[in-house]
């Protein structure tokens, strides 16, 4: 058998993957993440399948779970939102199956970022503005970030941010990119993106966390801070389809002779 890791994608049924869908469809287990994967994705399971809401569950009993349909040889949708590699508490599950002799493997996902990027219509990295999206969250409840990886560090480089897990934590994000960003730079928050009632509200680093609080939004959302957000409407145009840049698609032209 095999435990198969599917990316749900942020919420909406329809941006989930061909091939994570046939699996939902085909496997006679399917474990979902129910706080973050919405019910209508599962319900794709076959008929008379063992679809459990892992949500309450410990790590223990979630691979106790897998345990119980290898030795009876039924394989397994492991599904989460988003994309597994991203906050999904997927490596930890994964060392369990390597020690248990446990087949898996991985079908990726609509992350989060990218979902909320395509809904506000907004491209993460423009010319001379921001080039590098960074992916990171802030500490709270959860476990420490690593040395090097605090707000006040990434900030530096300029990038668009993306920050999870931290709703609850504007104010300190507020505190340390200020200083790198400035208090007018954009940020935008990004709530439940794909579900029925997503919602996005709009401000900069010195208003945000007042229109956070005004709003009682407490959890699944995704914080993006950078000026890419906003950019200047003269930034220059990408080279990419440049008529003077010239690449092995398309190479210079020749003159024409006279």
């Amino acid at each position: 058998m095999t435990v198969h890791f599917i990316g749900a994608g942020p919420g909406d049924p329809d941006l989930i993957t061909v091939r994570g869908l046939k699996l939902i469809q085909s496997c006679p287990v399917c474990l979902y993440a129910g706080s973050l994967v919405p019910e209508q994705v599962v319900a794709a399971a076959p008929e008379g399948a063992r679809v459990i809401d892992t949500a309450p569950m410990t790590l223990d009993e979630i691979i106790a779970e897998i345990k119980a349909a290898h030795d009876k040889g039924q394989d397994v949708a492991r599904v989460h939102s988003g994309d597994p590699s991203i906050y999904g508490a997927t490596a930890e599950q994964m060392r369990r199956l390597d020690g248990l002799g446990i087949d898996y493997d991985v079908i990726p996902g609509v992350p989060a970022f990218a979902a909320a990027a395509a809904a506000l219509k907004r491209e993460l990295t423009i010319p001379e503005v921001a080039q590098t999206i960074i992916i990171t969250r802030t500490a709270m409840q959860s476990s420490a970030m690593p040395n090097n990886e605090d707000l006040d560090t990434l900030g530096r480089s300029g990038a668009t941010l993306a920050i999870h897990l931290s709703i609850r934590n504007l104010r300190e994000v507020e505190r340390q990119l200020t200083p790198h960003y400035g208090p007018d730079c954009p940020v935008i928050v990004a709530y439940r993106v794909g579900w029925p009632d997503e919602a996005f509200i709009h401000g900069t680093l010195s208003t945000i966390a007042k229109k956070v609080r005004a709003s009682k939004i407490t959890r699944t959302a995704l914080v993006f801070v950078g000026h890419a957000l906003r950019p200047d409407e003269n930034f220059r145009d990408s080279a990419l389809y440049d008529a003077d840049h010239v690449h092995v698609l398309r190479p210079k032209k020749k003159a024409k002779a006279v």
